[in-house]
């Protein structure tokens, strides 16, 4: 997860008057998308959660609705739609707009390194800069062929996990979350990928009960900041905060991280963690430690790297920040 929080400039609801409009003169998609996305607009809604248009938005949820692939001929923006259809539509735009729903739990799907996930307010909604190195194989500073197991530590949905488990063939991939929730969602993701020979969901309170040895420690954990935390929009209240609150710097379990890891990984495995806005803390926290920290085409940052080699180095250093 990453963020990168803008101003809104406005905070229309749809009112009961609108709907009915809505409700009595949309007749196809192409309305409904043209009267989506204005509404959209002008109720300011935040966009983080897998789009940055408020077109997109309307049309995942327009979709969603008609059942139909994201590659549906265009000559159906001009098809008649059922009242039914238009209904459930509309309903969905005031839950986006008045109640700041994100769009993936109003659809029950988010999309992750191109693959499908089952999402609700149980997990965070995938958004990773993660998924760069995972379609890379985490090339060139890993092996494919040598990972033989991965730890995806605070899995939530499973999508880190199910994604490591595709890119990487030989290896297998424990999922493990504090949450119960998740992993039940993570559950029923694994088994709708038919992962569940390869990809095991373990309940663990961070590193503990987890023994390894793994080649690859792979983590997006809670990392928000007491400040950043304050100024989420209200898309974010939906999602669970104990996913996302991590002390007043955002770095209460990374600490923890970094101080156990090394324990847990093969000789020439790898720590890789997602810390986002948090990545100025760890700079003043340590400023001599060697992270290498990760640029990504697609946007995104606060992504680092530690060998074990480099963690068993500055692990006092750890222990005691």
């Amino acid at each position: 997860m990453w963020y990168s929080f803008e101003p809104v400039w406005s905070q229309d609801v749809i009112e009961p008057r609108e709907q009915q409009q809505a409700l009595a003169t949309l007749k196809t998609p192409r309305d409904c998308l043209r009267w989506g996305e204005s509404a959209l607009r002008r109720a300011g809604v935040y966009l983080g959660h897998g789009t940055d248009d408020h077109g997109d938005e309307c049309l995942a949820l327009l979709l969603h609705v008609l059942a139909l692939p994201l590659d549906t001929d265009p000559r159906m923006l001009d098809a008649r739609l059922l009242p039914d259809e238009v209904d459930r539509y509309v309903a969905l735009l005031v839950k986006r707009a008045n109640e700041r729903v994100p769009v993936p739990y109003l659809t029950g799907q988010a999309w992750f390194c191109g693959l499908p996930f089952f999402v609700d307010e149980r997990v965070l909604i995938p958004r990773s800069p993660l998924a760069e190195l995972i379609e890379a194989g985490f090339q060139p500073w890993l092996a494919p062929e040598r990972v033989g197991r991965v730890l995806d530590l605070c899995t939530g949905s499973g999508c880190i996990a199910i994604a490591c488990a595709h890119a990487l063939p030989d290896a297998r991939v424990d999922a493990s979350d504090i949450s119960e929730q998740a992993l039940a969602v993570c559950r029923r993701n694994i088994d709708e990928h038919g992962l569940a020979d390869r990809v095991t969901a373990v309940q663990a309170d961070g590193l503990d009960g987890l023994d390894g040895p793994y080649d690859l420690i792979i983590s997006n954990p809670p990392y928000v900041d007491a400040e950043d935390l304050a100024a989420m929009p209200d898309e974010y209240r939906h999602e669970p905060e104990l996913a996302l609150a991590s002390g007043h710097d955002g770095l209460d379990f990374t600490r923890r991280l970094l101080a156990g890891a090394a324990e847990r990984l093969s000789e020439d495995g790898v720590l890789i963690v997602e810390v986002g806005n948090s990545d100025r803390h760890m700079a003043a926290l340590w400023p001599d430690v060697p992270f290498l920290w990760f640029e990504f085409e697609r946007g995104g940052h606060g992504v680092f790297m530690l060998d074990r080699r480099q963690l068993l180095e500055f692990r006092d250093r750890f222990i005691a920040a």
